[in-house]
């Protein structure tokens, strides 16, 4: 009954809040990890149910994603219900086990509690997998009373095992919690051992009958995926590649406590893990398997942490504070911006919270010290839990799996109050207050703005929705997040951005300024002011930008020097242009299009080999890119490498068949070779695409008349 009614209210408050935002432009645009799991979703639905790389995020949710796409469609709002009713649930199965561990009134509390817990609604409600990682901790949690109620049973254990396996896999960091459930495992064994005489069951079946079947259900969900991996990369990873960059993101000199992106400004999933890998081969000068770019960024961690311990400690000091504090670290979407629209959740959240959480549960946990030996496996695995964040970084869906944890000690110490009101000697009683108050102080201290983290919802609602072609609607975005934060400098280089789309150059030049007065030292204001600056054919201006963009981020300044090198090529300083494009080169040994600018100021300057060779690069690089292709072709007939050059030109032709220039190239080139009739119908395309082309003219008349006898 209990679970039924927790149940119930649960999903109606979901409801409710989903009503409130079916107005919203947050329904169907899709922000940060949202719109990896949505393509990642789309493509499984389409039939790539193994795909071919080791995982790099975890994959139950983006499967759950591709599971309704696949039977009821891409429909965001029916993902968002089935979302509400997975929470529900979580909340149902949290009463339960508080109901076994605490008694009907703190499990009917518990319950209640994260049903109407309003970051579970938020977090509910987004594209994200946080609603399966409290999923299955509260799972863990209703197994985990079944184990303390019935240890010496081999079927909770296995049921115990198969739901750490399941959040493990969602949740990498909850891999802590299987280390705790081993060691209870083996303390429960040694325990039942004991009494093994009374219950009829041999000693030695102990270990087996508890880990043994803890193990099984691990193992059941664990190693298929360690298969999967294994079957398309040929190596070992138990769940995902991304240890190492995230061990760093959380552990180096600039850490804050928070997430930030290996590069700045490329924070966004489909980012993470290029920049990830590039930036460790780069380091290390040679491809790397994921085993060895996730052990590049963890060595570069230990390395911080062994040289500065002081301060990695005071990080692990912040990120502890962090870890407890009432505001809601935001990822992409921040709860303060969603409370603008939902009534419910604005009211929620007024209690809702870990300032109200963390005081209640250690009551809770005071209460419940005489059944420490009882309850100690699930203080454990909360403790091994927090701890598991605190060494990576914090957000508030990091954190959200201890909240379950925090709930039912809570809900215990709200029960508990009356009794330890009358039972505790004054000075205890008087000691258990000053230090929940002291607790409820320090961790009610607001560490983030909130008003900060709407400003950076706003801007990455207006990212996306520039993304999506809805420039205006950007806008609008962009200039709240400026009337909320006007120093916020992100939100002018974006509104700058979108501005430029729209083709209105001197506003989003004017942005960028502004975003330059506030942050001077931003790579990408200055790289994209010198851009618009170029538009304008504004090159002197736009050089001094575009160096100021490379000293600013020297290792992430390829498009930059690449542009530099393109400014300068278009002053005639050649072999300045040509220095450039080198050092974009040697920033990314992969970029065609240095190659190919390279080649090309090199033809202008009269290296014709350096051309070619650069070139040939290019169009090894990009084989698909008609551009690329054209442009080796058109050095290759001025060499005289006529062979050479059809074949290019022929190339470039399959790519993009209503190329004027290519067709007038390909013509000249047959024509040197002696065939006309091909040269002359090719010119004739040319023109009947671009029927004032003057150099088809000429040359169509010259391949004529040389036809005439």
């Amino acid at each position: 009954m209990v679970p039924a009614v927790v149940f119930g209210v649960a999903l109606t408050a979901r409801l409710v809040h989903l009503w409130a935002l079916r107005d919203t432009p947050v329904i169907e645009v899709l922000m940060g990890d949202a719109r990896a799991y949505d393509a990642w979703a789309q493509r499984l639905a389409a039939g790539d149910w193994v795909g071919t790389d080791v995982f790099y995020q975890a994959p139950p949710y983006p499967y759950l994603l591709g599971v309704v796409y696949a039977v009821l469609g891409r429909d965001l709002l029916m993902v968002r219900f089935v979302q509400a009713v997975v929470g529900a649930l979580a909340a149902a199965l949290l009463a339960a086990a508080g109901t076994r561990l605490f008694g009907r009134s703190v499990g009917m509390l518990a319950g209640l509690g994260l049903a109407l817990y309003a970051p579970a609604i938020f977090l509910d409600s987004l594209l994200q997998k946080s609603v399966l990682d409290v999923a299955f901790v509260c799972v863990v949690l209703w197994t985990a009373s079944r184990v303390i109620e019935t240890p010496a049973q081999p079927r909770p254990w296995l049921a115990l095992g198969l739901a750490l396996g399941a959040l493990s896999l969602t949740r990498e960091n909850a891999l802590a919690l299987v280390a705790v459930a081993l060691g209870w495992s083996v303390a429960a064994a040694r325990g039942a051992a004991a009494k093994g005489a009374d219950l009829a069951i041999p000693r030695s079946a102990f270990p087996l009958r508890s880990t043994g079947a803890l193990l099984a259900g691990l193992a059941l969900v664990l190693l298929p995926v360690a298969a999967r991996n294994y079957a398309v990369t040929g190596g070992f990873y138990l769940t995902t590649s991304q240890f190492g960059p995230n061990f760093f993101i959380g552990n180096n000199p600039d850490a804050d406590g928070t997430y930030m992106a290996l590069r700045p400004g490329r924070g966004a999933p489909e980012f993470e893990r290029e920049d990830a890998t590039a930036l460790a081969e780069r380091a290390e000068q040679r491809t790397l398997t994921p085993a060895e770019v996730s052990s590049y960024w963890t060595g570069r961690a230990l390395a911080f942490i062994t040289a500065e311990p002081g301060a990695w400690l005071r990080l692990l000091a912040r990120k502890t504070a962090l870890l407890w504090n009432r505001s809601e670290m935001l990822d992409t979407e921040s709860q303060e911006t969603y409370e603008d629209w939902s009534p419910l959740l604005r009211g929620l959240a007024w209690v809702g919270h870990f300032g109200v959480l963390v005081p209640l549960a250690l009551i809770g946990l005071v209460a419940a010290w005489p059944e420490r030996r009882r309850l100690w496996p699930v203080v454990a695995m909360a403790t091994a839990y927090a701890a598991s964040v605190v060494l990576f970084y914090v957000f508030a869906r990091y954190r959200f799996p201890l909240v379950p944890f925090l709930l039912l000690f809570a809900a215990a110490g709200v029960m508990a109050v009356p009794r330890l009101w009358r039972t505790l000697p004054p000075p205890r009683r008087l000691g258990l207050a000053i230090v929940t108050v002291g607790v409820a102080v320090a961790v009610n201290q607001p560490m983030l703005s909130a008003t900060r983290m709407r400003a950076i919802t706003a801007t990455n609602l207006g990212t996306a929705l520039h993304e999506a072609g809805r420039h205006d609607d950007a806008i609008r975005q962009f200039n709240t997040a400026l009337s909320l934060q006007p120093d916020y400098a992100p939100a002018y280089n974006n509104l700058g951005v979108t501005l430029r789309a729209q083709g209105r150059t001197d506003e989003a030049i004017a942005a960028y300024e502004s975003g330059l007065r506030l942050q001077g030292d931003s790579a990408d204001l200055h790289f994209n002011l010198a851009n618009a600056l170029l538009a304008q054919h504004r090159a002197e201006e736009a050089a001094v930008h575009l160096r100021l963009a490379a000293d600013r981020a020297p290792a992430d300044s390829a498009g930059a020097h690449n542009n530099l090198g393109t400014a300068l090529a278009g002053k005639g300083q050649y072999a300045e242009a040509a220095a450039e494009f080198r050092a974009a080169i040697a920033l990314e040994p992969a970029s065609a299009l240095a190659h190919r600018n390279l080649g090309n100021v090199l033809a202008s300057a009269g290296l014709r080999d350096e051309a070619l060779a650069a070139l040939r690069r290019a169009a090894t690089l990009a084989p698909g890119d008609a551009a690329a292709r054209y442009d080796y072709g058109s050095v290759l007939l001025e060499a005289g490498q006529l062979v050479e050059a059809e074949a290019e030109f022929r190339a470039a032709l399959a790519i993009d068949p209503g190329s004027a220039a290519t067709l007038n190239n390909l013509g000249i080139t047959l024509a040197s070779r002696g065939a006309l009739a091909e040269a002359i119908a090719l010119f004739e395309r040319a023109l009947v695409i671009e029927p004032g082309f003057a150099d088809a003219q000429r040359n169509l008349a010259t391949a004529r008349a040389a036809r005439r006898p």
